[in-house]
């Protein structure tokens, strides 16, 4: 796949196929990502590989703390608010969403199912936690930004697709408990990976992008 291509036809999927994601595909996604760029070369990239019975259990137990109403204690806090025009782009997007899924504001059963969906990874065989040292900044977190995109291009280049959750983040302290994860280390968020279930509703909906004239301003 040409690297333009890859960029501009990568997508997120909600919605995946059990089969199973060879170990040395998962490697060579992992390798081509680190090749991403990092201040200074410090490469702050820690990646824990989730499949199979673990990936089940811990499923199992995020799912469960989520549907208990458990309150979100993110290492990386989620955003209070946004600026008007970024809080419109959410909302549309989400709407949208909602629409393609023929969900309606008022079900609110079917948005609970549709939040829940986060924590069974979408049926994905394989997640990846990505993780940084504590004492690490804002730099760090923007070269695992770079990192995570590495990861998701490499997986499309793979014939594979993903979907990058903040929300498997919401619940470090499990995460870490149950993979035996130092408290040093801080979950920025999760990747699930996967074969795309193409036939899936979930599917069905694809994010727009801004016009680069929304964004971009000429100086010469």
């Amino acid at each position: 796949m040409e690297l333009l291509e890859g960029i501009e036809t990568r997508r997120s999927f909600r919605a995946f196929k059990s089969t199973p994601i060879p170990r040395d595909v998962v490697e060579k996604i992992l390798k081509t990502a680190s090749k991403s760029p990092s201040y200074t070369n410090t490469q702050p990239w820690e990646v824990a590989v989730v499949r199979g019975k673990k990936k089940e259990e811990l499923s199992n137990l995020l799912y469960e703390l989520a549907k208990s109403g458990a309150v979100p204690a993110p290492d990386i806090p989620h955003p209070k608010a946004w600026p008007p025009e970024l809080e419109r782009r959410s909302k549309e997007h989400g709407a949208r969403r909602f629409q393609a899924l023929d969900i309606e504001r008022e079900d609110i059963q079917q948005r609970e199912a549709l939040r829940l969906a986060n924590f069974e990874f979408y049926g994905a065989p394989c997640v990846l936690f990505l993780f940084i040292d504590g004492t690490l900044g804002n730099w760090s977190v923007f070269d695992m930004g770079a990192f995570a995109h590495g990861i998701v291009l490499a997986a499309h280049s793979s014939g594979l697709g993903s979907c990058i959750q903040a929300s498997l983040g919401n619940y470090p302290d499990a995460v870490r408990e149950f993979l035996g994860i130092p408290e040093t280390k801080h979950l920025l968020l999760g990747i699930s990976i996967g074969y795309p279930d193409l036939e899936a509703r979930l599917n069905s909906y694809q994010s727009t992008r801004v016009s680069i004239d929304d964004f971009v301003q000429w100086y010469s």
